[in-house]
């Protein structure tokens, strides 16, 4: 059966990250995720306290550096393993945990800067944040710094509705969304959404017009993550409750194909699963296997030979 999907290698169905990557740098590009040190305006009392309610206390960050460690030791310590397989290799610098705009401009210019610092072959910085942590001085020096270096923001959305949003205390609601891709965008900043796919009392409808919603703006790029449940949280109470449904593996593939016909062919997708540290997972147990899921997404989107953007619908123009 031929590929009807234009941006792919080995046979993928939809936009991966590695495509992109290598369509536009023309080598191997890893991603060295960082601890700056950050907290959340959800977390210190700026917005509220607690966090969201799925968030581990390392702020989304476990896979992130040592925030005991300076940010070029950190950088280092993955370069240096990843450098021994591929010398050539080019990075993007991920600012991964908590909120890492919500800092004085000063703060923030001066952790940035210190990063590119560490090495002529970053060719990218990417800064994950809230919408709600876009002030204007900082988005103005945003825009400046994606003069220099190849910028990404990535935001997180979680769900489109603002009854769910509510729900696992995420502070803000769409339209501060909407106002924060379009406050990046007026930059020329590059933008990905983060959504997650099982949140409590979502259903497979609802879980589709988020991905819709999605499609519906100017983003450039996407990650797609399963809710894991994670010792501890107050998520982790609501399951203990019966208050929250976990999702099956077949359940999330299905969705999944179903959300990636939706979303524009040209949309990157950065991730279609997340990962979570095993001893600290609830459940689901089977997410474990990520190249299990990714292979079954694989075969599903052969099975139905669909693809991303099949069903897509650019939005009107106003």
């Amino acid at each position: 059966m031929n590929n009807p999907f234009p941006y792919s290698y080995a046979d993928k169905r939809y936009h991966t990250l590695n495509y992109h990557l290598r369509e536009k740098y023309n080598q191997k590009i890893f991603k060295v995720m960082i601890n700056a040190g950050f907290t959340c305006p959800n977390i210190d009392g700026t917005v509220k306290y607690g966090g969201c309610t799925f968030c581990s206390t390392k702020g989304s960050g476990d896979f992130a550096g040592n925030p005991e460690d300076n940010l070029k030791t950190q950088f280092n310590q993955v370069k240096e393993m990843m450098h021994q397989k591929w010398p050539e290799a080019g990075y993007i610098a991920y600012f991964q945990a908590f909120s890492n705009t919500h800092a004085p401009l000063e703060v923030l210019k001066r952790k940035y800067e210190a990063v590119l610092e560490c090495d002529p072959n970053i060719v990218a910085l990417s800064i994950g944040t809230r919408p709600d942590c876009l002030p204007d001085d900082v988005v103005d020096y945003l825009g400046e710094l994606n003069k220099e270096v190849d910028l990404w923001v990535e935001l997180g959305l979680q769900s489109m509705h603002d009854k769910t949003g509510k729900l696992i205390n995420r502070g803000h609601d769409y339209q501060t969304l909407v106002e924060g891709v379009n406050k990046l965008r007026a930059k020329n900043i590059d933008v990905i959404i983060h959504i997650i796919n099982g949140l409590p009392g979502e259903t497979h409808e609802m879980m589709l017009e988020t991905a819709k919603a999605v499609a519906g703006l100017d983003v450039q790029g996407i990650k797609i993550h399963l809710l894991h449940v994670i010792e501890g949280t107050p998520m982790h109470k609501m399951l203990d409750k019966g208050m929250l449904t976990l999702m099956e593996k077949d359940e999330y593939i299905d969705l999944v194909v179903d959300q990636l016909e939706i979303l524009p062919p040209e949309m990157v997708i950065h991730r279609l699963t997340g990962d979570a540290v095993r001893e600290e997972l609830v459940g689901p147990m089977w997410s474990l296997k990520k190249w299990e899921v990714l292979n079954a997404i694989d075969d599903r989107l052969k099975e139905r030979n669909t693809y991303q953007g099949r069903l897509y619908q650019k939005p009107e123009e106003n």
